[in-house]
């Protein structure tokens, strides 16, 4: 088996400090404190790609784009090239190109929707590379392809088993109307995908009234509770319920009346917890993940401080049929498994399993 391994570094850098996307934004990503996230989840994938399969040749690009996370996962890989200075979607590009230029099996890749759309230009463009398949190891803010595993160790697992492929589509969005609350999928490419069941699909809107689900929440707050409210149209909803316009696409803090933090980063929203803090989400669309797609300010020292609610409409829980988690935590992922109840109406409850 033969793999093309290559990692945007600065993938999701700006989603948990709030800039929903790092187009155009590493310096104020970096500015805030981000702290990169594609690298770790690259060496989760690597990690479990070797336990599966060790003797997997791994072409690959220099430091910090696969080289060094393949060779701390064990691999001996074929260096392929190296970034000139700082890295960019042109060397993503050319890794591509030369990952199929050398015959891969197949291309890993670690980044979100614009890393996507990179791989599948570079392969359409390549004249040996047009059939090659490609999987994404979700690391973005906003993962709307469905060309991505559900998780890095998922993807290891598709790596090492697939036999035949399809096509499928790489989404992608404008960040800068996105931070403005306006959300246009655009279809980017078709390209061959691994056949799995572990990936995930394209993000869908669900349908069906939230109105009464949002009264319903607004009714049950309690005094002295903080509200760390998610982001999107139903948790919009529940906003405007409890007296306020949120932010469309952030996360809000509300307590007692009170808007606390509005479209806040991760240390925003921690700064903002007291002593009891429940946190409310809603499935994406079609996907069905309540943490780790559109929402990593939630991170894993947030949710541990929070009791989970999760809000949906019924037609949206009937077209996801399970919901998901991908928190870059193995062990908080573990801990929220299982069933839980989601709110459907003012009272109404469903139980939904979260695998």
């Amino acid at each position: 088996m033969h793999v093309g391994f290559v990692v945007n570094p600065i993938a999701g850098l700006g989603g948990r400090v709030g800039l929903k996307g790092t187009d155009g934004k590493v310096a104020e990503a970096r500015a805030r404190g981000a702290e990169p996230r594609a690298p770790d989840r690259a060496r989760r994938s690597l990690d479990a790609l070797a336990a599966r399969v060790p003797d997997a040749t791994v072409s690959t690009w220099g430091a910090p784009m696969g080289a060094d996370l393949a060779r701390a996962a064990g691999f001996e890989p074929r260096v392929v090239g190296a970034p000139e200075r700082e890295t960019s979607a042109a060397d993503t590009r050319r890794a591509v190109a030369a990952f199929a230029t050398a015959g891969v099996d197949l291309v890993l890749f670690v980044g979100g929707d614009g890393t996507a759309a990179d791989v599948a230009e570079a392969l359409s463009a390549a004249d040996a590379g047009s059939d090659t398949p490609m999987l994404g190891v979700p690391a973005g803010v906003k993962v709307y392809s469905s060309v991505f595993a559900v998780s890095p160790e998922d993807a290891a697992a598709v790596a090492a088993t697939f036999t035949r492929t399809e096509e499928r589509e790489v989404m992608d969005i404008d960040e800068d109307a996105y931070r403005e609350g306006e959300v246009h999928p655009e279809l980017r490419a078709v390209a061959w995908v691994p056949v799995a069941e572990n990936l995930q699909s394209s993000k869908q809107t669900g349908g069906g009234s939230v109105e009464t689900l949002a009264e319903g929440v607004a009714a049950d707050v309690r005094g002295g509770v903080t509200y760390v409210l998610g982001p999107g149209s139903t948790l919009g909803a529940v906003k405007r319920a409890l007296g306020f316009e949120g932010s469309p696409l952030g996360v809000d803090v509300w307590r007692d009346g009170e808007v606390i933090v509005r479209d806040g980063s991760e240390a925003e929203i921690l700064a903002s917890l007291d002593e009891e803090n429940v946190v409310v989400v809603s499935p994406i669309g079609g996907q069905g993940f309540v943490f780790g797609r559109g929402n990593p300010q939630l991170s894993p020292a947030v949710i541990r401080r929070c009791d989970l609610r999760v809000v949906a409409s019924r037609a949206k829980l009937d077209d996801i049929g399970v919901l998901r988690v991908d928190t870059d935590d193995p062990d908080l992922d573990a801990e929220l498994r299982g069933w839980t109840r989601v709110r459907v109406g003012r009272v109404e409850q469903r139980m939904m399993e979260i695998v």
